[in-house]
C-alpha cells in the first residue's frame, strides 16, 4: 500500500510508541507485508527466526520487538507488539468505509457502463468504459475495473484477505490495505470471489476469463488471456503467467509461480512452481506424461502382487 504522501519516520514512531534505531530522518512511502516490500516501505517482524529475512529485504523501515543491529540505510522501530503497530498504520491510511448506498457516492462510473438493478458498487470504485455489472454482483470499495469488463450475478469483488495471525488469545485479523484491479476485457463468472491484497494489489490481467464459482486469494496476480474454469481456488500471493489454462476443480496453494502457457488438467493439486509451456496433472501435479505412467504402473500392481505370491 502506498501512502498519499511520504511520512517522516519520527511521526510513525510517535504514533506507535516505538524507539528509533538507525536513521531517524528517513521517510516512509508505503507499508507492505514482506512478500511485497519495496525500498521506502514499512514492514514488521515479531519472530526472531525471521529477523534476517526482514532486515535483508527491500523494506527501509522495519517494526520489530527485539533490539538488534540496524543495517545501513534502514531504520528499526522497536515496540512491544509489531503486528498491532502494523495494523494500526494500515487502518489509519485505509480506514474501513461501510456500504451505505447501493452505488457509493464517491464511485466513478463511465456513462457507457451498465450497472443493473440490484448490483452494489462501493465507495471509491472506478469503473471504465462499456462494462456490465449484473444484478446481485457486489463490487466493494477501492476496486478498479477497467474497460469492457463483465461481472456476473453473485460475484463479489474486493472481499477481505483471509489472513490471520495466530496468537495465544486466538486469531487476530490482518487489516487488508490492498485493492483489486480488473484489467480490460476481463470476465468474472457468477458467484466467484476475488480478495483484495493484504498490502499490494490482486490483479487479473487483460482478457482473462473466470468461470463461475472461482476463488482468487489475496495478492494473486494473473496474467493476460488466461482461462480459469469452475470451482478453482488460487491461494494468496501466487503469480500466474500469460495464456494459462486451469481446468475445473484445480487447487493452487499460496506463494507459487506458474509460468506462461501452462495447462493444468482437472482436479489437480498444484503444490510447487510450474515451468512454462507444459501440461500438468495429478494430486499433487506432475507433468502429464509422467503422471499417466505412474497411474498405468499402479493399475498393474494387483497383478504383480498376485504373481509374486504365487511364486512363494
Amino acid at each position: 500500500m502506498t501512502f498519499d504522501q511520504p511520512i517522516p519516520v519520527k511521526e510513525i514512531a510517535q504514533k506507535i510508541g516505538a524507539k528509533i534505531i538507525g536513521n531517524a530522518d528517513l521517510m516512509a512511502i508505503g507499508i507492505n507485508e514482506i512478500h511485497n516490500v519495496r525500498e521506502g516501505d514499512i514492514t514488521f517482524v515479531d519472530v526472531k527466526k525471521y529477523f534476517k529475512k526482514s532486515l535483508d529485504s527491500a523494506a527501509t523501515i522495519i517494526i520489530l520487538n527485539e533490539e538488534t543491529e540496524c543495517p545501513e540505510g534502514k531504520v528499526l522501530l522497536l515496540c512491544d507488539d509489531p503486528f498491532q503497530a502494523y495494523n494500526s498504520i494500515v487502518k489509519e491510511h485505509n480506514p474501513f468505509v461501510p456500504l451505505n448506498h447501493t452505488i457509493g457516492e464517491t464511485a466513478q462510473i463511465h456513462p457507457s457502463s451498465i450497472i443493473e438493478p440490484g448490483a452494489t458498487i462501493g465507495p471509491e470504485v472506478k469503473i471504465g468504459k462499456n462494462c456490465l455489472i449484473q444484478s446481485g454482483a457486489v463490487v466493494r470499495g477501492r476496486v478498479i475495473i477497467k474497460d469492457h469488463v463483465l461481472v456476473e450475478s453473485g460475484a463479489v469483488i474486493g472481499t477481505d484477505a483471509f489472513y490471520y495471525k495466530k496468537t495465544t488469545e486466538g486469531f487476530k485479523k490482518w487489516r487488508s490495505g490492498g485493492r483489486v484491479i480488473l484489467e480490460d476485457h476481463v470476465d468474472i463468472g457468477a458467484n466467484s470471489t476475488v480478495n483484495i491484497g493484504v498490502s499490494g494489489d490482486t490483479i487479473i490481467g487483460e482478457g482473462t476469463k473466470l468461470d463461475c464459482m472461482v476463488h482468487i486469494g489475496h495478492d494473486v496476480v494473473i496474467g493476460k488471456h488466461c482461462q480459469i474454469t469452475a470451482q478453482i481456488a488460487i491461494g494468496g500471493n501466487t503469480r500466474i503467467g500469460n495464456n494459462v489454462i486451469l481446468y475445473g476443480q484445480v487447487g493452487i496453494i499460496h506463494n507459487l509461480n506458474i509460468g506462461d502457457n501452462v495447462v493444468v488438467l482437472a482436479k489437480s493439486l498444484v503444490t510447487k512452481d510450474l515451468e512454462a509451456g507444459k501440461t500438468y496433472f495429478g494430486h499433487p501435479v506432475n507433468e502429464t506424461r509422467q503422471t499417466y505412467k505412474q497411474l498405468a504402473a499402479l493399475r498393474q500392481l494387483p497383478d504383480l502382487i498376485k504373481e509374486l505370491r504365487s511364486k512363494k
